[in-house]
């Protein structure tokens, strides 16, 4: 059987358009508040989907919409299995996109290693 690579992106796709709608027209729960979907993979079995995201606001937003948004998995699941419309729907798993708080930690090392070199 040949095999189909592109399947999981286009699931991936699919996963993206219903979730980032769900957010912004059905979901009612104040801890996922503003969210922005980053990045959706699908394994190649499409068996699961990984979701990252960024939260709006400071300081534990991000842990709370995680907490939001991990409630709200079946509900969003079936939104996917409607949209979908095949026999396999991935579960879904959300994480924080840490990757701006990565790079801001990268950007204040550097920032400081410029200032000691000045200094010198």
């Amino acid at each position: 059987m040949k095999s189909n690579s592109h399947r999981p992106h286009q699931v991936a796709e699919t996963v993206r358009h219903v979730l980032a709608d769900a957010l912004v027209r059905e979901i009612r729960d104040p801890r996922v508040g503003m969210v922005t979907l980053t990045e959706v993979t699908v394994t190649a079995d499409l068996g699961h989907a990984k979701i990252r995201f960024v939260a709006g606001g400071e300081g534990e937003a991000s842990e709370t919409a995680l907490e939001g948004l991990r409630s709200a998995a079946g509900f969003f699941r079936t939104k996917v299995a409607r949209a979908l419309g095949t026999r396999v729907v991935p579960e879904l798993h959300f994480e924080i996109d840490r990757g701006r708080e990565h790079a801001a930690r990268i950007n204040e090392v550097l920032a400081s290693l410029q200032r000691e070199e000045s200094g010198d």
